[in-house]
């Protein structure tokens, strides 16, 4: 398991969710190349999808800007190491919009 702390920058998930977000990016760290964003986001939603139904989206990288919307509940944005993780899950009803730069 990859050494160090995450950084919570913001969110609205349960603290319980959280520590598996952080846990779930410190694994994927774990298995590939820090600079393969793509499979560390791939494993973090797969991983999500499975545990907490499917719809979960996920964001790796160490500079980016977006605008999403999200179910309320299921957001979180975190530094871990030199990356930066978004992951949230998206909904057609009952949204909450949010900018993270």
């Amino acid at each position: 398991m990859l050494e160090g702390k995450g950084m919570v920058k913001e969110t609205d998930m349960p603290l319980k969710m959280q520590i598996q977000a952080m846990a779930c990016a410190s694994k994927a760290l774990d298995l590939y190349d820090v600079h393969d964003c793509i499979s560390i986001a791939a494993h973090i939603k797969k991983e999500f999808d499975k545990v907490y139904g499917m719809g979960w989206q996920c964001v790796v990288g160490f500079n980016f800007g977006c605008f999403f919307t999200h179910s309320p509940g299921t957001f979180i944005y975190f530094a871990l190491e030199t990356l930066n993780f978004l992951i949230y899950k998206g909904t057609s009803s009952d949204l909450s919009s949010l900018s993270v730069t």
